[in-house]
């Protein structure tokens, strides 16, 4: 099968890796993004998928509007590929690409359709507490993400699990599951299903605001934003930004939730307790600082100081020698 793959970041690799392992398969080339500046040395950095595809040796084309590109188009089109991969490619294909390949244009997206269209179903889904999230492939058509639906897996997800964690599963399963989906597809063993428009939700892009905490909020509230928007959730401290990159819900006062079970024996009494939303209420040792929410207790497990690397919550207490009474404001 003759394959063009677009996609970008490293969520991307583990299917790209799936179809050059695969003997059935045959990549022709991969399109990805524009190299990108980042911060340390302002270097150009290739995407992840481009840093797979240069160690095959496979061609790489970037585009900065794929759909706007005379060139590639006609290189595309030259190609007489059976079917475009896409996967977190980062732009819109225009009609016209997706007419191209003779099976049409298969995407791998991060959710259970039609659940979580956009560019951030992992995010959402845990900011919004889910129980259970998988992945999605469908047919391609000019929509975002609204297209006829393939085949699906799901995966649990725990509650300690945040973006990075549950984005290293689904990307193992959306390159199963597309290996799966192509080799159906050729044998028209899939019969697309078409999405429930009314079931849908949106998953937009995270912007700066969504990272700001806001303590009169519940513990589970603050967890699912912290573990959702990973890792750049923010709170004041001493009048400085802090970002808090792990958090663990103690529930309502004196409620532990059964994942937490093991801390237990480390915890003081938390029946009492009870103050001010964002009140640092108890300090437990060898695990940190435990703070007053709108509704239960938010335990800090990691947090970062402006210009520091991560640290565990208890290396947090005994660093900035934290008191119980002091007060963590909002976010920004």
């Amino acid at each position: 099968m003759k394959i063009v793959f677009f996609g970008t970041p490293q969520f991307a690799v583990p299917t790209l890796e799936k179809l050059l392992n695969d003997s059935k398969f045959d990549v022709l080339a991969v399109v990805t993004q524009p190299d990108k500046r980042r911060e340390r040395g302002n270097k150009l950095t290739p995407s992840p998928v481009k840093a797979i595809a240069t160690a095959h040796s496979l061609p790489v084309w970037q585009p900065e509007k794929v759909k706007k590109d005379a060139e590639i188009l006609t290189k595309l089109k030259e190609l007489d590929a059976d079917v475009f991969v896409v996967v977190a490619y980062g732009q819109i294909l225009s009609s016209k690409i997706l007419k191209m390949p003779k099976l049409g244009c298969i995407n791998v997206h991060g959710s259970i359709l039609p659940k979580y269209r956009g560019a951030a179903p992992i995010q959402w889904c845990l900011y919004n507490g889910e129980k259970e999230t998988g992945i999605t492939t469908m047919l391609m058509d000019v929509g975002m993400d609204t297209g006829p639906m393939l085949e699906i897996a799901t995966t649990p997800i725990g509650l300690l699990d945040n973006t990075q964690d549950l984005a290293e599963r689904l990307a193992a399963i959306g390159g199963d599951l597309l290996v799966e989906t192509l080799l159906k597809l050729e044998r028209q063993e899939i019969q697309p299903i078409p999405q429930d428009n009314l079931l849908a939700t949106y998953a937009p892009l995270i912007q700066k605001e969504d990272y700001g905490l806001d303590w009169s909020k519940s513990a589970i509230q603050l967890h699912n934003q912290i573990r959702g928007f990973y890792p750049n959730c923010t709170a004041t401290f001493r009048n400085n930004l802090l970002k808090i990159t792990a958090s663990a819900p103690l529930g309502s006062v004196g409620r532990i939730p059964p994942e937490l079970q093991e801390l237990i024996p480390k915890l003081p009494d938390l029946s009492n307790v009870s103050d001010k939303p964002g009140v640092v209420v108890n300090i437990t040792k060898g695990i940190g600082a435990i703070v007053q929410t709108g509704e239960g207790l938010l335990l800090l497990r990691e947090v970062q100081l402006a210009g520091k690397r991560p640290q565990s919550g208890w290396d947090f207490v005994n660093g900035t020698r934290l008191t119980v009474g002091e007060v963590f404001g909002a976010g920004r």
